[in-house]
């Protein structure tokens, strides 16, 4: 917590009191069953946390980036998988109150807050990933509504959830063609795959979600026609730092682990952590996860003031933290010998929860390419 103010760390206690009771005790069960934890968030969201930076008139907590950071970070030591469901409610939130028009605000926002209904983000194709300005799915212009169709993969809350933020193309090629919609759970033409079986983040279903002659009034389109891909790349930024706070939870949590571990394991007649390359090891564990905390909450504040290089501070920080991040719960585990690869210890969950922010949110690959063409233009 350090260059925190008073209340920044009155946010962090709050939510590390709520990883620690309500998340930390589930979280091997929530992954084995594959469970959705929607009474636990919608708990979590009394405390304020299913809409942290929408604004308060429609019920959110009206909170900075850096605060949004603090919290998933904190958050996410209890259950790295929920955690980062919420932060992409929170992302889909976020894009009604600052995108949508009053109705839409008053319509959506407070009952996503209250987390009385949950969001889903639909961008990406079975045929358009990285290269997310391709997509096909089209939505057909009809008197006062549109007619979509097409189909999103991946999509994380897919089935579940009961508000689906979708991009779709109602002009051209390329990003000038894409608009996006609010479509609600019950939609006539809104259907679900089957549910993905994962590595991890296996407490939130995926599914694809599938658009056939889907009739969606004019009114749910969020902004004018052909502001869509702006907004889902603007919800990005803001999501790229979510999922590196959450990799800074899960790294937290094993630091913290390997640690307990070192101390109570013995070895060749001595604890482990009487060994020095393990101590040098923990050292740069510890380091490394400073360093990335510090380049999250740099971004978080970057993007909160609107700096200019908000956009690729974040790529950045995505970038470090998740690299970071995986590794030191990847070492964290190697610390535990074989014992870190039995589901009896929590160390294994967090590498499996954590890999997948290496991809999604825009693949670590991407985040390259858009630091690179910013130091070369």
């Amino acid at each position: 917590s350090a260059g925190l103010t008073e209340e920044q760390k009155e946010f962090q206690k709050v939510a590390l009191d709520f990883a620690t009771k309500e998340m930390a005790p589930h979280m091997a069960e929530w992954d084995e069953k594959e469970i959705f934890p929607v009474e636990t968030m919608r708990k979590a969201a009394q405390l304020g946390f299913g809409g942290i930076y929408v604004k308060p008139d429609v019920g959110g907590s009206g909170l900075s980036r850096l605060d949004t950071s603090i919290i998933f970070e904190a958050l996410s030591t209890g259950c790295t998988s929920t955690t980062a469901y919420m932060s992409i409610h929170n992302m889909c939130a976020w894009m009604i109150d600052t995108f949508g028009n009053e109705e839409q605000r008053r319509k959506f926002c407070p009952s996503l807050c209250s987390m009385e209904k949950f969001a889903s983000y639909c961008l990406t194709e079975p045929g358009s990933g990285s290269d997310a300005a391709s997509l096909l799915t089209s939505a057909k212009r009809k008197g006062d509504t549109y007619v979509l169709n097409g189909s999103k993969a991946f999509i994380s809350g897919g089935g579940d959830t009961d508000i689906y933020v979708v991009m779709c193309r109602t002009g051209g090629p390329g990003p000038k063609g894409i608009s996006c919609m609010v479509l609600e759970k019950g939609t006539p033409g809104l259907s679900f795959g089957k549910k993905e079986k994962k590595v991890g983040w296996n407490s939130q279903p995926t599914r694809a979600v599938i658009l056939e002659d889907c009739v969606v009034p004019v009114g749910n389109r969020l902004g004018a026609e052909g502001q869509g891909f702006s907004i889902a790349m603007k919800g990005l930024n803001g999501g790229r730092i979510n999922i590196a706070s959450c990799s800074l939870g899960a790294a937290h949590a094993s630091v913290l682990l390997a640690q307990e571990h070192l101390t109570v394991r013995k070895q060749f007649g001595e604890p482990l952590a009487n060994n020095q390359y393990l101590q040098f090891r923990l050292a740069e564990m510890a380091t490394r996860l400073v360093a990335a905390r510090l380049m999250v909450r740099n971004a978080a504040r970057a993007l909160q003031e609107g700096q200019e290089d908000a956009a690729v501070l974040c790529s950045m920080a995505k970038l470090f933290a998740t690299d970071e991040c995986f590794a030191i719960c990847n070492q964290a585990l190697q610390m535990h010998g074989g014992y870190g690869y039995l589901k009896d210890y929590a160390v294994q969950q967090f590498v499996r929860d954590v890999r997948v922010h290496q991809i999604l949110e825009g693949t670590n690959e991407v985040m390259r390419m858009i630091v690179a063409r910013n130091l070369l233009q």
